[in-house]
């Protein structure tokens, strides 16, 4: 009783503090001149770290297994991850490009692992056969720590893509514009549009400059967090097959959630081969990664909702009215 009122108690502290996390962020947008709400949105994600670190410490004590034998403690973990994430580049004193992705990530997963699942997933059940192994821990975990980085770095190519897509939309409405000024009103018009262009040339260089600046950020973070998730991925799947040859005798048996890891898999080695050429990174590898955003969320949640296949024991039902 004592475990589970702690674990109730650390949810909510956990959910709230992330909650405030994101107001921060929100405000950060509007009032740039405040220096002191950046640095609390950080010790925020720090605390939320630990809050779900105890939560899943206090789950693990009294369940007797470790805590990934369902979607609603998958989704905790996950939440977990992407706090972790959020931290990476405090180790090498990095400026923090990845709080706007993990900050809001963490909040829905864990909104809805909290909210969008039926009570009865909430409740720490006995492990099936299937699961009562060592490799549970390696295995899901690794699984888990994958899907956080690499849909953290895909969104950073998400982003990468809009950022590149409007600049050049922008330049296209701008030459078009200046095109039909010229032909319609004639050479004085033409020159003294010139004129203001070239007025004007400090600042449209400055503002460019600077989302070159943060498309090569996205470009650079993007790119790191992949490449850890994709190692985290292919561990996660080497652990899963040994696991399965002693659970069910075979290595492989393509399982509809086994396949779709199969093609997450793919799809970002693919994306790893196009930033080995200099000509197809950016914008190029940066659709790659969109692509591999939606086939994660398929591997995740898209199998659950079938119910079918060996790993049938993590479909759900959502919350009903």
């Amino acid at each position: 009783m004592i475990f589970l009122t702690l674990e109730h108690i650390l949810t909510h502290i956990s959910f709230s503090i992330i909650s405030i996390v994101i107001t921060i962020h929100l405000m950060t947008f509007l009032v740039h001149e405040i220096v002191g709400l950046r640095d609390s949105s950080e010790k925020g994600i720090i605390a939320t770290f630990f809050s779900i670190t105890g939560l899943l410490i206090t789950r693990w004590i009294y369940s007797g297994h470790f805590p990934l034998s369902n979607l609603y403690e998958s989704l905790i973990f996950l939440s977990w991850s992407f706090s972790i994430i959020h931290m990476i580049p405090k180790i090498r004193n990095h400026k923090n490009d990845l709080s706007a992705i993990t900050a809001p990530s963490a909040i829905f997963t864990q909104g809805f692992a909290t909210s969008g699942l039926s009570t009865e997933m909430h409740q720490s059940a006995i492990l099936v056969p299937a699961l009562q192994s060592q490799w549970l821990m390696m295995h899901v975990s690794m699984m888990l720590l994958s899907y956080a980085a690499l849909l953290c770095g895909s969104l950073l190519s998400v982003a990468l893509l809009v950022i590149t897509f409007r600049k050049n939309t922008d330049i296209f409405c701008k030459s078009n514009n200046f095109l039909i000024k010229s032909f319609f009103f004639g050479e004085i018009e033409y020159l003294n549009e010139k004129r203001s262009v070239l007025k004007n040339t400090s600042f449209l260089s400055f503002r460019n400059y600077y989302k070159y600046q943060l498309t090569q950020r996205l470009d650079y973070w993007s790119y790191r967090v992949i490449s850890l998730g994709f190692t985290f991925l292919t561990i996660g799947i080497l652990s899963g097959a040994v696991w399965a040859n002693e659970a069910w005798g075979s290595y492989w048996n393509w399982d509809p959630k086994e396949t779709w890891a199969f093609i997450t898999w793919t799809v970002f080695a693919i994306y790893s081969h196009t930033r080995t050429n200099q000509s197809s990174q950016g914008t190029n590898s940066a659709l790659v990664a969109s692509i591999g955003f939606l086939i994660i969320w398929i591997c995740y949640f898209g199998v659950n909702l079938l119910g079918i296949g060996l790993h049938s024991y993590g479909s759900f039902t959502l919350t009903s009215n």
